[in-house]
């Protein structure tokens, strides 16, 4: 048609509408996110990056400089954006520039999310902010950066919630903090007023709420009821600032009167000072009046920390005849309660530690983040596993209040989802056990002495607060062999042989138990139907779980012979299971699942037709053909040796032959890695991954044999299984196919459609994600053993690199230079007795 037009002006116009599309200019093609660097422009859409400690809640920093997501009452609330902001008011001779300090609203914000339908009311969406925002990560620091024509001085904000690996007690604060930067790039001396602004976000029943004092700020609170102790939560701001002017309660009126005239008192630069009144309170403000001449800067620490003691979460069934707890203080009475309740008195109490240790806390986080970022790894490496490190600060995770952690799977948008530190989702995750070794070992405690039977069955989701577990549903096998290797990667990373004397008995009975349940007749391959992370049950031997199977019996060989005991069993099972996954369920290019009902203890029994209509018969009988439902028999699948990573990854080396391990691993790219899904069909959970999105799926037939009803899951993508299949590639030396799966990862989540620092899967900030911090010893082989006092690098990027290193005494820098290894500690101690370079001997 455009052709066809004489006006060229008309043509220009109609090319360009044609180009920008219904939605503006905002659809306009940006130039490409840079892995690690600054999200601008559409990228900063959904940019949301926690704050908060392990186990504490979280706010969300976004991209613009709004606080979002927050959860604060020990569950997630992923749309809670109240009206909370801060303010910048520029005086001047004629008049004042106010602004919220925030950049433009996401446009998403606008039409179609929660409570738009009535015009956003109660949001701070109408108030004038900046024109432009920036945003960056360096984890646990999240940087803001806002421009504005019309105010004359340089902005910037830094996000930061306490984090120092080998100190989990102050990374599982209730705090955050908002640092505010101004700069005065002019020639004019410029007076101005900050403020911090907030309706009472903790109010619930709208009758026992108020705002409470405190130095140089105020608190928003609630109070529990007799009925309802839950609610009762504090939230405090403060500052550093003894210049601060505080109105601790809002205009009361109708309709939007208190906001009204709050904004009439930032434009107005007034320092209204109100003392705190007794009854309900719609909000608070604090000012926080400087001037600024040519050259200087000035930095609002805006401190906050907040104390919900209480909660209406019991999860998970009760052993039938449990022994009642005599002790008052059990945690297994009644509901949870967070660690920090039992370690601060109250919100007054917490802030004073916060305020009292936020300049140390400070200074220990920065050496971290500092180390954590003096790599010289691939770009979307980095971002990949710093990115995912929130996980630890989302609602995911809890700390009951003796310290043990406690863990979702992931988070639904108002509550956890899929409870109970789940044994087969969190094998994947690599983080926490050499960021905060002591914590990972509770989990474990946890899955031995308290979730596992006298028979050796371990209940894969633990009861919160944690207890004794009903054991009334299947053991997960790959949850329940994974805890063995991961037993014995917790003693190599603590050094702690008496730790291991103390749980080992319970890991042999775990071990005999998953030996007789799934391999009755002692084939060294699991055979009995055997439930796995899918949610399915296997039905015949497979590469997937009987990797993990081997994987646990070279665990226990070695183990064992710490331990002094005879492990010839477990050394014939092993032997045994290695030469028939080498051969009998290798097809000489990937490993693959023998579909068996025949010679089993368990009966298969067919699907009946009669719940059918007739239509279905001739369906029915064909599924009835193939077996049960939800296998993968001839499939590549992604997680298809898996077992052999988990062993990698604990450092127990190859358990099945390298080469047949490292074809697998190129199948699975070769077959699974779709750079466009337009043409893939997933009647499953496709917002993972659809459309022009790329991904690694977690499985395909590419020998044929799809089943007519495979496993539920296979057509989806998970970001947990991409980064483990690309660090598993990465230690067999192919490094180029692992990271172009990392990128195709990351891509997705480049901040346009997706949070850059929410990988989702079943719920938010998914754990199965934390297979991402493997890449870093996927990439350089670079791992620390505390019993041998041994440094092992194996790098597959040369021999020029330096990488992040955490243990259970310290952290900093290690890796090659010139092909010499070296180690930089910047905190703790790491006693590198030993150093062996792709298995050779060498020295620091």
């Amino acid at each position: 048609m455009l052709a066809h037009l004489s006006n060229p002006k008309l043509c220009l116009f109609l090319t360009v509408v044609a180009f920008i599309g219904p939605l503006g200019a905002s659809t306009i093609q940006a130039q490409k996110h840079k892995y690690n660097e600054m999200y601008r422009g559409p990228y900063l859409n959904r940019v949301a990056f926690p704050i908060g400690g392990i186990g504490a809640g979280m706010v969300c920093l976004e991209g613009t400089g709004a606080l979002s997501h927050l959860s604060v009452r020990n569950r997630m609330q992923v749309f809670n954006e109240p009206c909370s902001f801060a303010a910048l008011c520029i005086k001047g001779e004629k008049t004042n520039v106010a602004k919220v300090l925030e950049g433009p609203v996401p446009a998403w914000k606008i039409f179609g999310s929660p409570g738009t339908g009535n015009g956003a009311s109660g949001t701070s969406f109408g108030l004038p902010r900046f024109d432009q925002a920036a945003f960056r990560a360096r984890f646990p620091f999240g940087n803001v950066t806002l421009r504005d024509k019309e105010i004359p001085l340089q902005v910037r904000i830094t996000g930061w919630s306490p984090f120092i690996p080998g100190d989990p007690d102050n990374a599982s604060l209730p705090v955050g903090a908002l640092e505010y930067s101004f700069a005065n790039p002019t020639s004019d001396t410029i007076e101005a007023v900050f403020s911090y602004n907030t309706k009472n976000f903790m109010e619930i029943d709208r009758k026992n709420d108020t705002i409470l004092p405190i130095h140089n700020g105020f608190i928003l609170h609630q109070e529990g009821t007799e009925e309802n102790p839950e609610y009762q939560g504090s939230f405090a701001f403060f500052v550093d600032d003894n210049n601060v002017v505080v109105d601790h309660c809002w205009f009361k009126g109708g309709w939007w009167d208190s906001v009204t005239l709050a904004w009439k008192n930032i434009q107005e630069a007034q320092l209204l000072e109100n003392p705190p009144v007794e009854g309900r309170c719609p909000g608070a403000s604090l000012f926080v009046p400087f001037t600024l001449k040519p050259g200087e800067q000035k930095t609002v620490r805006l401190m906050f920390a907040w104390y919900v003691p209480q909660t209406d979460m019991r999860l998970g069934k009760d052993a039938p005849n449990a022994k009642e707890c005599t002790d008052p203080e059990c945690d297994c009475h009644g509901n949870f309660i967070p660690w920090y309740a039992g370690r601060f008195k109250n919100i007054k109490d917490v802030a004073r530690y916060w305020d009292r240790n936020y300049k140390d806390l400070r200074r220990k986080t920065g050496q971290f983040r500092n180390a954590l970022y003096d790599m010289t790894l691939p770009a979307e490496v980095i971002e990949a596993v710093t990115a995912n490190l929130t996980i630890l600060k989302s609602p995911t995770v809890l700390r009951q209040r003796d310290g043990r952690l406690w863990c979702f799977e992931g988070c639904s948008d108002d509550r956890g989802c899929c409870h109970g530190s789940c044994t087969h989702v969190w094998n994947y995750a690599q983080a926490i056990p050499n960021l905060f070794p002591s914590l990972e070992r509770t989990l474990r405690e946890t899955e031995f002495n308290i979730s596992q039977d006298e028979k050796g069955h371990q209940t894969f989701r633990t009861p919160l607060p944690i207890r004794s577990p009903a054991h009334d549903y299947h053991a997960a096998s790959d949850g329940q062999l994974g805890g063995i290797m991961k037993v014995y990667r917790e003693w190599r990373i603590s050094g702690d042989t008496n730790w291991l004397k103390e749980i080992w008995p319970k890991v042999k009975v775990s071990l005999n138990y998953c030996i007789t349940t799934w391999d009755p007749r002692g084939k060294g391959v699991l055979e009995e139907p055997h439930h796995n992370t899918y949610d399915i049950e296997y039905w015949g031997p497979d590469g997937h779980c009987s990797s993990f199977y081997l994987g646990a019996l070279a665990a226990a060989i070695e183990m064992g012979k710490a331990m002094g005991e005879d492990v010839s069993r477990y050394s014939e099972l092993l032997a045994k299971g290695k030469e028939i996954l080498e051969t009998e369920l290798y097809n000489g290019e990937y490993f693959y699942q023998k579909i068996q009902t025949e010679g089993l203890t368990t009966e298969f029994k067919p699907l009946a037709s009669s719940q059918n209509g007739p239509g279905y018969s001739h369906i029915v009988e064909m599924l009835n053909t193939q077996g049960p439902k939800y296998q993968y028999g001839t499939g590549c699948l992604s997680d298809g040796i898996l077992g052999c990573w988990m062993a990698k990854m604990s450092g127990l080396g190859d358990i099945v032959d390298a080469e047949k391990v490292r074809s697998h691993l190129l199948a699975v790219h070769k077959y699974n890695l779709k750079h466009d899904l337009s043409d893939h069909a997933n009647p499953q959970r496709p917002a993972f991954a659809l459309g022009k999105d790329g991904g690694l799926l977690l499985c395909s037939w590419p020998c044929g044999g799809k089943l007519s009803i495979p496993f539920v899951y296979s057509d989806e993508v998970w970001t947990g299984i991409e980064y483990q299949v690309a660090s598993h590639l990465m230690l067999e030396g192919k490094v180029e196919e692992g990271l172009e799966i990392v990128r195709v990862c990351r891509d997705r989540y480049d901040g346009h459609i997706r949070n850059p620092f929410n990988e989702y899967e079943c719920g938010h900030w998914y754990a199965r994600a934390l297979s991402s911090y493997g890449l870093l010893q996927g990439l350089t082989g670079l791992r620390y053993d505390a019993i041998d006092k041994t440094l092992y690098i194996d790098s597959k990027i040369g021999d020029d690199f330096r990488c992040f290193i955490s243990t259970a005494t310290g952290f900093g820098t290690a890796g090659l230079k010139n092909g010499k290894p070296f180690v930089e500690v910047k905190s703790g101690d790491i006693d590198v007795e030993h150093v062996i370079v792709s298995g050779k001997k060498m020295s620091l």
